[in-house]
């Protein structure tokens, strides 16, 4: 009996510190400031490719597969070797692996710096260093993967803007590095939320996401379908 009592008083700790978390980063808050350097949208249709990784891949993905101009999501690893990239492995946090999410969307819809701007104001807490809410460990760290130059000069500018005008209450800690490679996690963990959404670890940490972003940037907004 105690054994149930106190897995039960675990789990509501968990609610409690993520209730905290979700309430800070949730909808009503009024979104971040455009970045002052990106790209322009290109002139005709294409795909073009933004790794991110910020927390637990679920959430990232829920938030990223509801924006206007992106065509595909897909929850992996980031960090480490092909070898290791595994959950079980990646849980160990001895890896190198960061739970990211690929980003595969049009440029003439949507531009990289837009991507970082829901990246930093919705997906995650960029000030939080390993660990995203009630999770804990460098798996869960934030970084932008850039594949470019380009993407790399305007995610530094953009963490360089922000800081500058100390949008956060602390200081932005998001690593950016080179991509090396980006391997796919298992099958049960893509569209995870969508797939149990009442889940109440999606309740708590994830939904208030996908509602700050309807509310911080309805224009970018869209309805998930699926598959």
């Amino acid at each position: 009996m105690s054994r149930i009592v106190s897995l039960i008083a675990a789990f509501l700790l968990v609610i409690a510190v993520a209730v905290v978390y979700t309430n800070a980063r949730g909808a009503g808050r009024s979104p971040i400031p455009p970045a002052s350097y990106d790209v322009a949208l290109a002139q005709a249709p294409g795909k073009a490719t933004a790794v991110f990784a910020g927390g637990c891949f679920w959430g990232t993905q829920s938030v990223f597969e509801r924006v206007k101009g992106v065509l595909d999501t897909t929850v992996g690893y980031s960090g480490g070797s092909a070898e290791t990239a595994t959950y079980p492995q990646v849980g160990t946090e001895t890896t190198g692996h960061a739970e990211s999410v690929k980003v595969v969307y049009d440029p003439s819809k949507i531009t990289y710096g837009q991507l970082l701007r829901i990246f930093f104001s919705v997906a995650h807490d960029p000030t939080q260093l390993n660990r995203q809410g009630p999770d804990m460990g460098t798996s869960y760290r934030s970084v932008i993967f850039f594949e470019n130059d380009d993407q790399k000069k305007i995610a530094e500018a953009y963490i360089a803007q922000l800081d500058a005008a100390h949008i956060f209450p602390a200081s932005i800690v998001t690593q950016v590095t080179p991509l090396k490679g980006f391997y796919t996690a298992e099958e049960y963990h893509q569209h995870y939320a969508d797939a149990n959404p009442n889940n109440p670890y999606i309740l708590v940490c994830d939904r208030p996401k996908i509602a700050a972003l309807k509310q911080q940037f309805p224009e970018l907004f869209q309805d998930y379908k699926g598959k």
